[in-house]
């Protein structure tokens, strides 16, 4: 219980937890982000990892001269970038192995060729989609790599989905971040960028059940 009370603290003062990392590790810190958003992005095992807040808040610290903003968008776009790159490649060779082998009920040929397919019609809508979502951008460059979706296709889409998400979020910060009445009720604006992020899954998941029922 504490410990789920301790997450739920740096996901709402995420920007003080932030400052303290800057203070203690100066450089490095553009290290942590780095790693925290390849590992957002390009491990299924962590999708709970801050993503959009992470990025917004580290664009409003740049703003105070804590990061060099050009600096920051440059590495956490590569982050963001080889994060889905590599998530993709996990998909590929993991994937077909689970279908082979058959050890896991849920997953079968057909399913595999479905996700293929649908790949292929609507997979650049789909990781671009994604990247502004979270969790589902998480799985979503592994289910691509899953569904052997086009390397090139995937690769173009991933690219500019990346370096848009990266510039939306940090940018946003930058410019914003430090507007007085932003700053002041801070925590309420972490919360609304992740309800605002989650809301097109949920509604999704919504008219899904809606279509069933």
């Amino acid at each position: 219980m504490e410990l789920i009370k301790d997450f739920i603290d740096i996901f709402l003062h995420l920007d003080t937890h932030l400052d303290v990392i800057i203070q203690n590790y100066g450089y490095w810190s553009y290290m942590i982000l780095f790693l925290i958003i390849f590992c957002e992005t390009g491990l299924v095992v962590t999708p709970i990892l801050p993503g959009d807040s992470l990025l917004f808040i580290a664009g409003s610290l740049a703003a105070k001269g804590s990061f060099d903003i050009g600096l920051l968008f440059i590495l956490l776009s590569i982050a963001a970038i080889a994060g889905n790159t590599v998530n993709y490649w996990i998909g590929y060779y993991i994937g077909p192995r689970i279908f082979h082998d058959g050890k896991v009920r849920f997953l079968n040929k057909a399913y595999l060729e479905r996700t293929h397919k649908f790949y292929e019609k609507h997979g650049g809508k789909t990781i671009v989609i994604a990247r502004f979502i979270p969790i589902i951008r998480t799985f979503a460059p592994f289910v691509a790599g899953i569904g052997f979706m086009n390397l090139w296709k995937f690769s173009i889409y991933n690219v500019s989905a990346g370096i848009a998400w990266v510039g939306v979020f940090v940018f946003g910060g930058y410019y914003f971040g430090n507007i007085p009445v932003v700053r002041k009720n801070f925590t309420i604006v972490i919360l609304a960028i992740i309800i605002i992020s989650v809301m097109p899954a949920v509604i999704e998941y919504l008219r899904h059940r809606y279509r069933s029922s």
